[in-house]
Order: C-alpha cells, then structure tokens, then sequence
C-alpha cells in the first residue's frame, strides 16, 4: 500500500488472525473455511477477489458449501429491490447454521451494508450476523475479524473515507479474465440510483498503477482485461494533472502480449468522439460498447437527470458505426421510471429498433430509498409495466435473433475462455464484439485465440467449427 501507516496497521491484524487461525488448524486438523458469495455488478466481484485476497493472508480456506464454512461473508448489491430481497433471504436462513455452529462467522458487506437504514435492519432483526461493513471498510476486514475473535459481539463499520487503497493482495476468480477498476464512485446522481451513496464520489487511480497492473496480468497469462468504474467515461478527472479514458486506453493498448481489453461502464453523457477513434485505431481494444440509454424519451431522460438527449445518444452510436464496421452496442433499460406513459415507452422502443442492439440488460423501475425518483408520482400499474416489459423484450429477441444469424458463414476471433453448454468436447468463448461461440475443441485450447468459421446460430450463442 502507498500509506505505510496503514499498511503497518492492517499487517498487525493480519498477523493477528493468523495466528488464531494456526490455533484452529492445530485444534480442528483442518484450516478454517470462508464461504464467500457476492451479489451484483463486475465492481463487487472485483472488490470480493480483494476480500479473498486478504482472507487468504489470514490462513482462510474457501468453500462453496455454507455447511462447511467458519466464517460466512455476503458481499451486497443495493441496486435493485430483488437483490436485496435475495440478501435478506440468504441472510435470515444462516440463522439455522448459526444455532448448530455458534462458534460460525456471519459477514454481510458491500453497498447494501453503506446504507443506514439497512444496517439498522440488520442489528435489529439479523440478531445472528456478527460483521457488517460497508465499501469503504475492505482494508479494515483484518481489523473487523480481530475484534470478533477477541470477544466483541457484533461489529458495525459504516464508516471510512472514499480512498482509494493500492497494494491489497488479490484472489482472482479465474486465469484467462481479469478485472481491474480505473476509478470507483459517481458524481452523476441520476434520480433512480443509489450508487453515488453507497459508492462515494469519483476518484481516479494513478495510471502508473493501473499499466503495472495490468502488465502483470498479461505477463500471467491473462487474456481478457476488463477495465471498471460506474463511469469510465470520466477516469482522470481528479488527478493532478487529468488524464483522459482515451489516454488511459491509449497506453494500455502499446502493452506488449496477446489479450484483450475490454471496459464497462460508460456514461453516454462522457462517451467523446475521441473515445472511438481510440478504439478505432487501437489493436488491442474490443469492437463492443456498453453505452446504457436508460430510456428513449428526452422528458423521461430529464427526469432521471442523464443530461444527454436521445439525438445525441443516437449520434453518437452513428459515429461509431461509421468509424468502427462491426462495431456492437449493448444498453441498459429501465421500464416503468415515475411519471412514464405510453408514449414514453414507445420512444424507447423506437430507438432500440433504431440502434439495434446486440443485447439489452433490461429492469423494471425498482424504488431506492434516499433518490430523487423515490419521492415522484408512480401512477403506472405494475401490470402495465409488466406489458411493456414484455414488449421490449420480445423486440430485442427478433433484432437479437437477426443479427445472430447475419454472422453465420463469417470467420471470427475468438478467446476461448470456458466450457460450453451444448455439448460435451465443446468450449466458448466471445469474439472482439462480444457475441459468445461454441464449438468443438479439445481442453489445451483453453485460455488461447482461435478463428472459428460459424455455421449455426442460437437464439443467445452462434456455433461454430476451428477454422
């Protein structure tokens, strides 16, 4: 870590519960297990592969199973209603496990646990979960665990600055694909989202930091890196001196090795003319662009405070696809936003026809306590909503479905990076625009690019044979 203070602090408690947990390995034969589940986005896996990391330090093992774990950590999601729905679920059946195991371990954490009024939830109702800590607590979890194992009853941290913390020790999930956050926070406050309160206000990593990492990756072996932040768009910004996204991806494209570079996700509001002739011109970077639209009409624009309108949205697409032949595009649509109508959702539906999509991460309007949208007019019925949604779906199925079968015959790159679902002696992968392949191929090619000629198409997958 940069800070030597803090270093030398969380190493002293990381010593600590190494210690306690050699004791346990002498006591039970085995190393104590941590069963970690993360809810949510690529950041909270992101910051669950710091989690592990750090637990790993402490002489954690981990598990799949919650029956076998001694400490039990939920990694949280705040940004719809059923994720949380999910966590209190989750959380309410460890109970069980905790009458059988009263020595078990039960964490929550992550943007659920930012929010006060969850955390009150959690100390009044969840009387068996003893850690809660927030976002801005990841290196305090040394500390956390020293407490409770030291005989604090339960531990509450929702506090902590929004900094960023380098050097923390990382357990990543897996050796093709590798994600590395750019920056953490928003300043957009957009009327429906709770990001901003639960992640802070934006900070940037230096970009020396950031290319080490990165080099390292590919020196490892991985193939894929995905660059985070709730706004990409707007790396930079708070370094002396700024710095642009596009300069970032810039230098990270002249890394020297074979792999990919991916990013997610971007503002449209940010999203510059410079950024694509960026990827236009890069090597390295990939043919696809999260560009999320939210919604289609310019007065439901306003109202969730996007600052862009649909014209400039769709400019900016046109640009690309210009620039870029190939070039893909995926969205995130909210339906059923307060004070929506018919016509509202129309627009939107015109313009998904319009920019045709490869594929659209959609939801319904989930109320979060503490936005703006929280406290406007929601006349609409929910089985109003459900018609539209349905609508919106059953329309990105028939654009998905052609531009899936345009590809057929065509000859693409693809980075093998998993097993496949259709059968056996068959692995996936993604080509540069972000469309998933099947196809035959034995286990070595994992991990490697390969071109694959396509020859069918699914209604989520194109087939294909190794050209």
């Amino acid at each position: 870590m940069e800070n030597t203070k803090q270093w030398d602090e969380m190493q002293k408690h990381i010593e600590f519960v190494y210690k306690y947990n050699q004791e346990f390995t002498l006591k039970h034969g085995r190393q104590p297990a941590c069963h970690l589940r993360t809810y949510g986005c690529q950041q909270n896996v992101s910051d669950g592969e710091k989690i592990k990391g750090v637990l790993a330090e402490m002489g954690y093992t981990f598990t799949d199973r919650t029956q076998d774990a001694d400490l039990i950590i939920y990694n949280t999601c705040a940004v719809r209603e059923n994720a949380e729905d999910r966590v209190f679920g989750n959380a309410g059946a460890l109970k069980q496990l905790k009458s059988k195991n009263p020595d078990l371990i039960i964490g929550l954490c992550g943007c659920m646990m930012q929010q006060q009024h969850i955390a009150d939830k959690i100390r009044a109702s969840f009387q068996h979960v003893d850690l809660v800590f927030g976002t801005r607590a990841l290196r305090r979890i040394p500390e956390l665990l020293h407490q409770k194992l030291c005989g604090k009853k339960r531990v509450f941290d929702l506090s902590g600055e929004d900094e960023i913390v380098e050097g923390m020790p990382i357990r990543r999930d897996g050796s093709i694909k590798a994600w590395v956050p750019v920056m953490y926070g928003c300043n957009n406050f957009c009327t429906y989202c709770v990001v901003p309160f639960v992640r802070g206000r934006e900070r940037s990593r230096e970009p020396d930091q950031i290319i080490e990492e990165v080099r390292r990756l590919v020196s490892d072996g991985y193939r894929e890196i995905m660059l985070l932040g709730q706004n990409v768009n707007s790396y930079g910004k708070t370094l002396s001196p700024p710095m642009s996204f596009s300069a970032l991806l810039r230098k990270l494209d002249r890394i020297p090795g074979e792999f990919r570079i991916r990013f997610m996700t971007s503002h449209p509001k940010d999203c510059t003319r410079e950024l694509i002739d960026t990827i236009a011109a890069g090597y390295k970077i990939a043919r696809h662009l999260h560009l999320p639209v939210q919604s289609g009409s310019d007065r439901i624009l306003a109202a969730m405070n996007r600052r862009y309108t649909s014209a400039e949205y769709l400019s900016l697409i046109d640009y690309a696809r210009e620039k870029i032949p190939g070039m893909t595009f995926t969205s995130d649509i909210i339906v059923g936003f307060p004070g929506e109508t018919e016509q509202d959702f129309r627009q939107t539906l015109e313009l998904v026809r319009r920019v045709e999509y490869l594929s659209l991460f959609t939801f319904i309007y989930s109320r979060r306590v503490g936005t703006k949208a929280a406290e406007m007019d929601d006349p609409v019925s929910k089985e109003e909503k459900l018609r539209w949604f349905q609508q919106l779906l059953d329309t990105q199925a028939q654009i998905g479905d052609r531009a899936y079968e345009s590809l057929v015959g065509q000859t693409v790159r693809v980075l093998v990076d998993s097993p496949g679902k259709t059968g056996d002696g068959v692995l996936a992968g993604r080509t540069e625009s972000n469309v998933i392949v099947e196809c035959g191929a034995p286990a070595e090619k994992m991990g490697s690019f390969q071109n694959v000629r396509i020859t069918g198409a699914l209604k989520w997958a194109l087939l294909g044979k190794m050209a």
